[in-house]
């Protein structure tokens, strides 16, 4: 009777070590099975995801170059606005000096000094004179 009971507590032992082993060797096959899952679809995954950030990639560039197109657009509103104002405000700074020379001169002439056009054409006769005195002299 000791061999039967024995041969029981053996048989049980194998039995429950075979099942053990058996469902160790099935999570072992499960992991390889989850690892090459992954190692495959992780490729198509990442794939997927090339992609789409491809996609996000042209849609923000699209959106980039419509900004800077805008702004661009708006720099050379403001240039042209500039450039309007800058040519009217050289037209009154124009006229606020031939106004201001016009003053000027005028006071000049009421109180009795001679302007540049003055001296010049009294500079001219000078010269006149001077030469004709200076012919003159040598005939003599």
């Amino acid at each position: 009777m000791a061999k039967v009971i024995l041969k029981k507590k053996i048989d049980a032992s194998t039995s429950a070590l075979g099942d053990v082993k058996s469902y160790a060797r099935k999570i072992w096959l499960a992991g390889l099975g989850a690892y090459a899952k992954v190692g495959q679809e992780g490729g198509e995954y990442f794939q997927e995801l090339v992609k789409s950030g491809q996609a996000v990639e042209k849609k923000g560039k699209k959106v980039v170059a419509e900004k800077i197109e805008a702004a661009n657009s708006e720099i050379d509103e403001a240039k042209s606005e500039v450039s309007t104002f800058k040519g009217k405000v050289e037209v009154q700074l124009d006229r606020v000096e031939k106004a201001f020379d016009t003053r000027v001169a005028s006071t000049l002439n009421r109180i009795g000094i001679a302007s540049k056009h003055d001296v010049e054409t009294l500079s001219a006769k000078l010269d006149e004179l001077t030469a004709l005195l200076e012919r003159v002299a040598r005939k003599s």
